[in-house]
Order: C-alpha cells, then sequence, then structure tokens
C-alpha cells in the first residue's frame, strides 16, 4: 500500500497529495516499451500541448482527426498518456477487461478505501430506476410551467442543468429547500476529479460536507422507495452514500439534454423532424451522444504490460480513450461531422450492453460507459442507466415541448460548446431561447 504525503506548494495553500510507493518490482522496461517510437514521430503533424489548449476546449474535433487519422495510438508524452481515436479500437478498449480497467473516481482523491460504492447493488438500482420513472413527469412539468410563464430563458441552465440537479435529489430523497445547496456540493465534489489542484481541493471539502448532510438522513431511513433508503437496507453509513453519489454519471443527463437542444435549434429542419415524434426525439438524443458528446473522453488503464496498436503498453498505463474522434470515424459513419436526426448507419451501435459477432462492443463508445452487469434480460432485472437517462431527456424534452411552442434562440445570442476545464464535460453552458407558452 502506497503511503500517502501532503505537501504545501506555493503561497496559496494548495495542498499536493504524493504517494511514496514502496516496491521491489522493476519500474517500466524504457527501452522495450519505447522501442517502436521514433525521434519526431508522434510529434510531425501535432504537439501535446495543444491537446490541453484553450482551442482543444472549445473545438477539440480538428486536433482529434489529426489523432485519428495519423496517429491512432499516439503517444502523449506531456500528459503520460496514449490517446486512443478511432472507433473499433476504442470500444474493443471498453470491453477488454482482462488487459484493461477503469478506476474510480476516488483515485483522483488518492482515497481509494472510502466508503463503498453500492451503485451497482440490485436493489439500488431497482430504487433509482423507481425513482427516476416516478419523478420526471413531476419535475420536468414543474420547470416547463415555470419557463413557460416567462416567455423566454436559458435552456442550459434553466432546463437541462436545473432537471439534472432536480432529479437527482429526488433519488436521493433530498428536500426541496436543500436542493440548490445540495446541487452547489454535488457540482463542486464532481468537478475535483480534475487534474487542477484547486478543484481537487474544493471536492475534497464538498466530500466531507456532503458525508456530514447524509449521516442523520442515514440512520433515518427505514424502507423508503428512495436510493439512501435502499443503501441504509444493505447496512451502508453515510461514507457509502457519497461514494454511491461520487461514482455515479453526472455529465449524460445534463449534458446531453443541453447538447440536444442546441444542436436542434442551431438545426431548424432537423428540430422539426425530431419534434414531430416521440420515436425521432429518441434518435435525435442518440445522434447528440454521437455528434457532440458530453464525454469526450475517459481513462483506461493497463492492468499489466500488454501490446497493443504496435505498441508495448507498460503496467498501469493510461490511455484516453477519445469518444469525441470515435464517433465521427469516417470508416464506421458517413458524414460524420452532419448531426442527422435520422442517420441511417446507427443501426445496432446503441450501447446497450451486447456485443458484436466480432466480439466487439456494440456502440459503447456514445457514453463510454460499460455493459451494463445486470442486462435487462430476464425482465425482473433493471434497466441499464443508459436507456434510462435516454428515455429520461426524450420524456423531459417532449414535456418542454408541450409546454412551450416557437421556440428559437434569443437575438444576438451566440450559444456554443466548451469545457470549462480540460478532462471536463463538453457541453452547452448557456443557451438564451425565445418562445411562447402553448
Amino acid at each position: 500500500m502506497a503511503a500517502v504525503k501532503e505537501e504545501v506548494a506555493g503561497r496559496n495553500g494548495i495542498v499536493i497529495r504524493r504517494r511514496e510507493y514502496d516496491s521491489d518490482t522493476p519500474g517500466y522496461r524504457t527501452y522495450e516499451v519505447y522501442q517502436r517510437e521514433r525521434v519526431g514521430e508522434s510529434t510531425e503533424k501535432i504537439k501535446p500541448i495543444q491537446l490541453v489548449s484553450d482551442d482543444y476546449r472549445r473545438t477539440p474535433y480538428p486536433l482529434l482527426e489529426i489523432l485519428r487519422e495519423n496517429y491512432p495510438c499516439y503517444r502523449d508524452w506531456l500528459a503520460n498518456s496514449y490517446w486512443i481515436s478511432q472507433y473499433n479500437d476504442v470500444t474493443s478498449i471498453f470491453a477488454d477487461d482482462a488487459n484493461f480497467e477503469t478506476r474510480p473516481k476516488t483515485y483522483c482523491y488518492h482515497i481509494e478505501d472510502f466508503g463503498r460504492d453500492l451503485g451497482n447493488e440490485l436493489s439500488v438500482l431497482n430504487a433509482e430506476a423507481s425513482c427516476i420513472e416516478e419523478h420526471t413527469a413531476e419535475v420536468a412539468t414543474n420547470i416547463a410551467t415555470d419557463l413557460a410563464e416567462k416567455g423566454n430563458g436559458d435552456l442550459a441552465t434553466e432546463f437541462a442543468a436545473r432537471f439534472a440537479i432536480d432529479l437527482l435529489a429526488k433519488r436521493y430523497d433530498v428536500p426541496e429547500s436543500d436542493i440548490s445547496e445540495f446541487g452547489a456540493r454535488y457540482w463542486r465534489m464532481q468537478r475535483g476529479t480534475s487534474w487542477e489542484p484547486r478543484l481537487q481541493n474544493d471536492g475534497m471539502k464538498a466530500i466531507n460536507e456532503l458525508v456530514a448532510y447524509f449521516k442523520p438522513a442515514v440512520a433515518a431511513k427505514k424502507g423508503g422507495p428512495d436510493m439512501v433508503s435502499a443503501m441504509a437496507e444493505l447496512g451502508a453509513g453515510p461514507e457509502d452514500v457519497v461514494r454511491t453519489l461520487l461514482e455515479g454519471d453526472h455529465q449524460t443527463l445534463h449534458g446531453a439534454l443541453a447538447n440536444m437542444w442546441y444542436l436542434l435549434l442551431m438545426h431548424p429542419t432537423e428540430f422539426e423532424k425530431a419534434r414531430s415524434d416521440k420515436r425521432l426525439m429518441k434518435l435525435a438524443y442518440l445522434e447528440t451522444v454521437r455528434h457532440s458528446t458530453p464525454v469526450i473522453s475517459a481513462d483506461r488503464f493497463a492492468r499489466h504490460e500488454v501490446e497493443r496498436f504496435g505498441r508495448l503498453l507498460p503496467a498501469g498505463a493510461r490511455l484516453i480513450c477519445s469518444a469525441a474522434a470515435a464517433n465521427r470515424d469516417p470508416r464506421i459513419f458517413s458524414d460524420p461531422d452532419k448531426f442527422i436526426v435520422d442517420r441511417r448507419d446507427m443501426c445496432q451501435r446503441e450501447p446497450r450492453g451486447h456485443y458484436r459477432a466480432d466480439g466487439l462492443a456494440t456502440g459503447i463508445t456514445f457514453g463510454l460507459g460499460k455493459p451494463s452487469v445486470h442486462p435487462a434480460v430476464p425482465e425482473d432485472r433493471p434497466v441499464s442507466r443508459y436507456a434510462i437517462t435516454r428515455d429520461t431527456a426524450v420524456a423531459a424534452s417532449m414535456i418542454l415541448l408541450d409546454h412551450i411552442g416557437g421556440l428559437q434562440i434569443a437575438e444576438g445570442a451566440s450559444p456554443h460548446l466548451i469545457s470549462l476545464t480540460v478532462g471536463e464535460m463538453h457541453a452547452c453552458w448557456n443557451l438564451p431561447v425565445t418562445f411562447r407558452k402553448n
């Protein structure tokens, strides 16, 4: 076990945690690992610094196209990582649990022993699905009603972000009076998984605040329908509740909902298709997570030394699996840069936890999540989180359209997608619109 040493860096008091490993095993075999690397080979058309630049945060696709078409397994010396960018390569990495692993978010905080992630327990999964099914229409209707009375608003903040947090609060039985503070703490905790020391320290404070908040709630739970009650019945403590909350996906519902409405309003013809039928709205959601996925990359780590993509990857090697690059791979999708609601080459590529005949994961790149531990077959198994998130976003969007009409981007507004910091959700953060009440 590695000892953790805390150091105060600089005048601003930032605490940096460093691990001190005590191991008898040899380190990386540098010559063998990098023997296929040639001087200048990796930086001929792209520099690693470009992958952490402001241009990448705003519009990552041109740079990722260079990687995908020239260096599908790119050695990023600056980030000490390997970028994987072709569709079949990314899906193969995510389906290969024998050689690669996804590390928990507690790894980013250096608190791997903190609590238990109970998110895949059947009782917790069932409670989550039941809460979402019960409260989706209620939450969406409340938000749509509030918006309809105004005649204008911001779909990114007042609809997408609010809907995601309000629905999360319902799942964890957070009272309405506490939602604002709960949402702020939750957001700080999730942002703390970043590389940025200030965000990490603030996120750690948020974790401690949430543990204190849930402590009396866990003690008082007795057989309720929410997720906290389900975890309490499993003997969970407040640390387990917060660990489960941390490990959950906060990006897909919020980000995909904001990005979908951005794309629909920027493409009026596609908007008319989507609004005409719930099935087409579902296809619009799927096309959104392909065309402009909020989760543009996810990390996988080599469990041991393994040779892939013409390279010898050392044990512990970090592979940045780029969904943004893979989802626009022209080998898989025709006209990949176009947003097409009823795209025909999406068949059998929706991430439902299935595998293709060649053994690769079916469409797993869109959300970068693993296939469900409990597939929705037989019928008594819970529906996959991907399917729940998709159906929830579609239902909320249809409710919004029932309440407002004449929806269009506000005059003078220039909405766009951007990541707040490198590695965070790539989303539309402001989407000013005007409309009329139905």
